[in-house]
């Protein structure tokens, strides 16, 4: 489905072919054509193959990909997916991702499937790709390991992290040749970025369904003055009426601990003319379980708020400043090519300063001097 939507978005069939030609894969060959699902005309692609689902190990395909003629970036992004692949394979069923046989995925038709999307993007210009919310349906799928509940576990395991919207359908909506490519290509899940939308194709699924069952695929540009960083977070409060102050500091530090992004308190006044705090937490869905843990289980607290979040951010990076104190880390932050922020990291600051015995503003006004001239060396 995903190699039809890229193609009808506008991909160049010939140079595709031409590329993944290269591959030292033999018996093969696409056929593409157009087709209606519904109301929606789509383009289908098969992968006709004269050999069926042999048994490769993730070497073998990396040896595959990396003697081809591919770009380096296509090849990169293209390992890197069957990496994913075979990292949840391994957790599946108990054995070292080297170890891991490739059954269906490593067939000729999914190597195709999937090298053949990265270099379709890669040929349309593609920098960055974002993707909805995917369906979780239910029902059976067979496979070379026998019947197996959808999702399969394989696709369970890659969409842990990913956002997802329940289907009431007995049918696989989600493979894990699907799954593997979103979660290595897509830089987010949910709403898209502010863009414009240039060109839209759409891919045929083999499936009859009780909807059109089609792929999407929207191409657009960006605003030129928008540079910033994108992601999915959750945010988490409670209210808390009954706790000290010590209390309070001593669960900020443990959510830090445990991996949170941010977690600030706010006075707010409660029923009965209560004098209160909210306690707010931003995490990613990896620290989200620990972070609830925390709150249950060290505050007073019955219950408490969760709400999916986006972050925008400037891009930043971190530099190393010599100061007449000492070395200190800085961080960068830019607004396309225009430097907005430099912000000396704060322990690095204490350290010199103590060190030294000078007072902390100097050290950080040193930094921040220091981050300037580095960086109008580098322009």
């Amino acid at each position: 489905m995903a190699l039809g939507a890229i193609l009808d978005a506008g991909a160049p069939l010939d140079k595709i072919l031409e590329g993944l030609k290269t591959l030292p894969l033999k018996g093969w060959d696409l056929r593409v054509e157009r087709v209606r699902k519904g109301l929606i005309e789509s383009t289908s692609v098969t992968v006709l193959a004269d050999e069926h689902h042999p048994e490769r190990r993730l070497a073998d395909i990396e040896l595959i990909i990396s003697d081809s003629d591919l770009p380096e970036a296509v090849k990169t992004r293209s390992t890197k997916i069957f990496h994913l692949l075979a990292q949840v394979e391994a957790k599946v069923h108990g054995t070292r991702v080297d170890e891991v046989h490739f059954h269906e995925v490593g067939a000729v038709d999914s190597i195709i499937d999937i090298v053949g999307v990265v270099y379709a993007l890669y040929l349309l210009g593609v920098r960055e790709v974002y993707s909805s919310a995917l369906p979780f349906s239910r029902g059976r799928v067979k496979t070379a390991h026998g019947e197996l509940p959808v999702p399969a576990p394989a696709t369970m395991e890659l969409l842990c992290g990913i956002p997802t919207y329940p289907l009431d359908i007995d049918s696989e909506l989600v493979t894990p040749t699907g799954a593997a490519l979103l979660k290595g290509l897509a830089k987010s899940f949910g709403s898209p970025p502010p863009f414009t939308p240039k060109r839209v194709g759409y891919g045929a699924g083999k499936k009859d369904l009780p909807f059109p069952n089609v792929l999407r695929v929207v191409v657009g540009e960006m605003p030129d003055d928008i540079h910033l960083e994108r992601e999915r977070l959750t945010v988490i409060e409670t209210n808390l009426d009954d706790m000290t102050g010590e209390l309070v500091g001593f669960v900020v530090e443990r959510l830090f601990e445990a991996g949170a992004r941010d977690v600030w308190v706010t006075p707010a006044q409660m029923k009965k003319n209560r004098p209160a705090v909210v306690l707010s937490v931003l995490c990613d869905s990896e620290t989200l379980p620990a972070a609830l843990q925390i709150l249950l289980r060290e505050t007073t607290t019955l219950g408490v708020r969760v709400q999916e979040v986006e972050r925008l951010c400037l891009p930043r990076e971190f530099v190393e400043v010599e100061t007449p104190y000492g070395v200190v880390k800085v961080k960068v932050a830019k607004l396309g090519n225009e430097i907005v922020n430099i912000a000396p990291e704060y322990e690095d600051c204490r350290e010199v300063a103590l060190k030294q015995k000078v007072p902390l503003k100097e050290v950080v006004a040193l930094a921040i001097d220091a981050a300037h001239q580095k960086l109008q060396r580098r322009m």
